[in-house]
């Protein structure tokens, strides 16, 4: 009787692990993705500041900071890629491309630091 219990909570445990594992790993590929469209956005937003479309500098960067957030990420690079795309926010918001564009740069940069 014994080894019947033991069986079917060995059988529950396997079952378990073979089910669970995929699901964990998929949380940790999500948070990539989210560092991946941060980077993708953060150069985006220095693209178009470079054409000296503020506003689209701003759009894409405001989506950056969504990601970068988003990602669950904690360390020194994140912080800055962080700060810079609120930079490039207020500094897009007001006009000036050439601003945008320099922090979304930086924030590209640092961000992609992260991985």
């Amino acid at each position: 009787m014994m080894t019947k219990v033991n069986r079917g909570a060995l059988v529950l445990a396997a079952v378990g692990a073979l089910v669970g594992m995929p699901m964990l790993s998929g949380l940790a590929l999500a948070g990539n993705k989210h560092l991946d469209e941060a980077v993708e956005h953060a150069r985006g937003a220095a693209s178009h500041g470079k054409e000296g479309h503020a506003d689209a500098c701003v759009q894409h960067a405001e989506e950056a900071l969504k990601h970068a957030k988003g990602s669950g990420v904690k360390n020194p690079h994140m912080e800055e890629g962080v700060k810079h795309l609120s930079e490039a926010v207020k500094h897009g918001k007001a006009g000036h491309a050439d601003a945008c564009t320099e922090h979304a740069e930086g924030a590209a940069t640092h961000l992609a630091e992260v991985k």
